[in-house]
């Protein structure tokens, strides 16, 4: 009995991990077999290709296999894992940072990544390329789409491991995490456009100059040449959005570097100094894919997004995107919160 014990906690593991790795492998299969007949009956029926955004894929692809619950991009661990690991180095990575393609390894497709559970027990994020390599066959049902799409799948749903090559599989996922890279612009990497939230200062004056400690500590560390006039308050957003960038190792974007978005956002080249307005239609798609939320009615359009340049102790440059044109205003004031202003940093 002692010797058949011994043989049993020698092997009994070894035997239970087989058998685990075995089914991880069926569930894989079984759901890309899925998958790819979908994408078939996709293919077939002219549904494949011609979205704009991973979400309006996603709603095609729930009419051919069934989808339990959709998350969107600033909800993705709804629907999946808060951590998985991944690599050779067994790498952690925060599923609520895997935002867009380029986090997959990918290029930057401009579309946002998209949380899915399947009926199946599968849980997903999913990235879809709208370009090119999404162009289905018209003289066959062979799939070109495949390309289309970027899925990190767990076989297992919210169960543990969430390790690669265990119950987390992927398909066209070359990296995960990596670049920090929201959106790109003629090469200029974007982050996550926010909110900020405010720094507060302690003793300015009103010509924008302090002999507080902490004050002093803090604008010498941010650059910053003013401290906001405590005549207008002492909560500072602008100064907010730069002390944010600087935590992600960026920084806020030059007046060409969003003038560069500007040309992108309203596919043409915008012209005018401080103070003129260019009328321009915005592209609202292609905001929205670059996860900036859009106001006024029916989310048409407005926002307006900070530079680094602070013009004195009570404004900072800005640039000013409207449905119907855009400008800058050097005059935002720097202590003003509104849903429509935003920010965003820049770099890798």
């Amino acid at each position: 009995m002692a010797i058949i014990g011994i043989v049993a906690a020698l092997t009994i593991p070894t035997l239970v991990q087989n058998f685990q790795q075995e089914a991880w492998d069926t569930a894989s299969e079984v759901f890309q077999r899925k998958l790819e007949e979908s994408l078939k009956v996709m293919n077939v029926q002219g549904t494949l290709a011609g979205y704009t955004t991973t979400e309006a894929f996603v709603d095609e692809l729930s009419k051919h296999i069934k989808i339990t619950r959709i998350c969107d991009n600033d909800d993705i661990t709804t629907c999946f894992a808060d951590k998985v690991t991944w690599g050779t180095e067994n790498e952690e990575v925060e599923m609520a940072d895997v935002k867009r393609a380029s986090h997959f390894g990918q290029e930057t497709w401009g579309t946002n990544t998209v949380g899915v559970q399947f009926a199946n027990g599968v849980n997903a994020v999913i990235a879809y390329n709208p370009t090119e390599s999404c162009k289905q066959d018209p003289y066959s049902n062979q799939i070109t789409g495949t390309s289309c799409l970027a899925i990190l799948y767990d076989v297992d749903g919210f169960k543990n491991p969430n390790t690669q090559n265990k119950d987390l599989r992927s398909i066209n996922v070359s990296s995960l995490g990596g670049s920090s890279c929201s959106f790109e612009v003629d090469g200029i990497c974007f982050g996550t456009p926010f909110q900020p939230t405010p720094h507060v200062w302690n003793g300015c004056d009103v010509y924008g100059t302090t002999s507080n400690p902490d004050d002093l500590a803090f604008m010498g560390e941010h650059n910053i040449q003013y401290c906001m006039t405590s005549a207008y308050g002492t909560n500072d957003y602008w100064a907010g959005a730069v002390k944010t960038c600087a935590e992600q190792g960026k920084r806020m974007p030059t007046d060409a570097e969003l003038t560069t978005l500007a040309n992108d956002l309203y596919n043409t080249t915008v012209s005018g100094g401080d103070g003129e307005f260019f009328d321009a239609t915005l592209d609202t798609d292609k905001t929205s894919s670059y996860g900036i939320p859009l106001y006024g009615e029916g989310g048409s359009g407005d926002f307006r997004l900070w530079s680094g340049q602070e013009t004195n102790a009570r404004t900072a440059h800005g640039r000013g995107f409207s449905s119907d044109g855009t400008g800058w205003y050097s005059h935002g004031a720097r202590d003003f919160s509104i849903p429509l202003l935003w920010a965003v940093c820049v770099g890798e």
